[in-house]
């Protein structure tokens, strides 16, 4: 039997516990970092509820935050928000062998260039999970609905280690899609998230539903979508419109859902503004493209943050 490359997941939250579960079960050795829920984790593992049954499991390794492996991973996965401030870079350069493939299942636009920069030798995989999932308490993760992902080699193509950890994740029980686009993939995923996570923290923490029931909510949320996809056919990534229909009829499938900028601003974490609405109005201003609705509400976002002395 072929022995099964080895992950390290560098940022386990609700998204890199779920992903790492999912590994585990393909039969790889996954291994986590944490900061404050070392103690918990080390102790009881990561309990993990979900329509595909019981992900709970104990990682094969926990290492502290700023320690060093045993050996080099094969794939470190980083799943940290994409913050101001945070230097993901210095954050993963412990961990990263000569030989280790960078994952990256994060939000946002624009995300890889550093560390495609900072690890020039690396093989870079860039991924977009498409999943409700929510971390209710140390070590714990609620699974509420999806888990695909679609994943590519930054910036273009596929290569055999981008094929490979597509298998394992099919293997371990979700679907997968491979991308020779990948950076037209991330402009597809902000079709979702750019209108929803800003407006979830404008509305106090409100879930999906609270969101598309709202007298004028969707239309709002329609129109907003409207301005990302014209902003992304500007940078040379045309969508269908159908696409606004599919991303409202797909949220108003799943459960009511409090996504994760609802949660990080609920709980007074700093929230992904930038990676998520503000890079948008960024090449929006630089094509010359008028997102009016996106603009209001990042503005609208930055009034709140100064506000409330998050700025």
């Amino acid at each position: 039997m072929t022995e099964k490359p080895s992950i390290l997941i560098v940022g386990a939250g609700a998204i890199g516990s779920f992903y790492g579960a999912i590994l585990k079960k393909a039969g790889c050795p996954v291994d986590t970092v944490l900061r404050s829920e070392y103690e918990v984790v080390r102790e009881k593992g990561i309990r993990i509820t979900s329509p595909l049954g019981d992900l709970s499991f104990r990682p094969d390794h926990v290492y502290r935050d700023g320690g060093t492996p045993e050996v080099w991973p094969d794939y470190l996965i980083l799943c940290v928000k994409v913050l101001p401030g945070v230097n993901r870079a210095e954050l993963v350069k412990p961990w990263m062998g000569p030989n280790t493939r960078l994952v990256l299942i994060e939000n946002g636009l624009g995300i890889e260039q550093e560390l495609a920069e900072a690890f020039p030798e690396n093989p870079i995989i860039s991924c977009l999970a498409f999943i409700a999932a929510s971390r209710t308490e140390p070590g714990v993760v609620e699974h509420k609905a999806y888990g695909k992902l679609v994943m590519g080699t930054y910036p273009r193509g596929i290569d055999e280690h981008c094929r490979t950890l597509s298998e394992l994740f099919i293997e371990g029980g979700i679907k997968v899609d491979v991308t020779e686009a990948v950076v037209g993939e991330r402009w597809r995923k902000c079709l979702w998230n750019t209108p929803f996570n800003p407006l979830s923290v404008i509305a106090n923490g409100a879930d999906t539903k609270t969101i598309l029931d709202t007298d004028g909510g969707e239309a709002l949320i329609r129109a907003m979508i409207g301005e990302v996809m014209a902003v992304a056919a500007a940078e040379g990534y045309p969508m269908d419109e159908s696409l606004i229909d599919q991303n409202i009829d797909g949220t108003r499938k799943m459960p009511p859902y409090r996504n994760s900028m609802a949660l990080d601003y609920l709980n007074d974490r700093p929230i992904e503004r930038d990676a998520v609405l503000g890079n948008v109005v960024a090449i929006a201003e630089r094509q010359g493209i008028a997102v009016p609705h996106l603009n209001t509400v990042l503005v609208t976002l930055k009034m709140r943050a100064a506000l409330e002395g998050r700025a």
